[in-house]
């Protein structure tokens, strides 16, 4: 193993991944959503982007195998092991005025500002923060095609393994949402390891 970095509850942190190494997201205690975003390291205005994976996809729902694909429809990482199969790449990051126009709460940790924070580490500081994959999260659409939130499926050491296929920098952000039963009403650690790959 490369590196590894713990991320605890309510904050996000970045790693380098280079060009054929495999990030490691790890749920440590089980139901704990990861914000996620990625930077193409040698050009940063290329990012993975949700919007361009559900077309290149023609889905909504990610499996092994399938590529993270850019702003520039090119993959920049593939998810190569899955060990909970139900993730959500609609929803973004949870910030500020989410908390404070849903739930009437002033500067509540989001995961919009802990990505930010985060990718501060590379001097990547885009104007406008790309959406997440939010990995363990569990939505699903009703008969009326409307979400409804469910706790995780994730159990204590479940995690997902991306291969890169560039060097990138990736961020992850504990989702902070105690509220909702996006984490089952408890914030708690992920923890990220970088290996050399096969």
């Amino acid at each position: 193993m490369k590196e590894e970095v713990l991320i605890p509850p309510y904050e996000g942190r970045s790693v380098s991944v280079k060009e054929g190494e495999e990030l490691c997201i790890i749920d440590v205690e089980g139901k704990q959503v990861g914000d996620f975003v990625c930077f193409n390291h040698r050009d940063t205005g290329e990012y993975v982007s949700p919007v361009h994976m559900r077309a290149s996809l023609s889905s909504i729902r990610l499996k092994e195998g399938d590529p993270l694909y850019s702003n520039r429809r090119r993959p920049l990482m593939q998810l190569v092991r899955d060990t909970v199969g139900r993730h959500d790449f609609f929803f973004p990051a949870c910030d500020y005025y989410r908390y404070q126009v849903d739930y009437g709460e002033e500067n509540h940790p989001n995961c919009h500002d802990n990505l930010m924070k985060a990718l501060e580490k590379y001097r990547i500081r885009p104007g406008l923060l790309p959406d997440p994959i939010n990995w363990f999260m569990n939505n699903l659409l009703d008969e009326n095609w409307d979400y409804e939130i469910r706790e995780p499926l994730s159990r204590p050491g479940d995690y997902v393994r991306l291969k890169a296929l560039e060097d990138v920098v990736v961020a992850v952000s504990t989702c902070s949402q105690d509220m909702a039963p996006v984490n089952g009403f408890k914030v708690t650690p992920l923890k990220l390891q970088i290996s050399g790959g096969s």
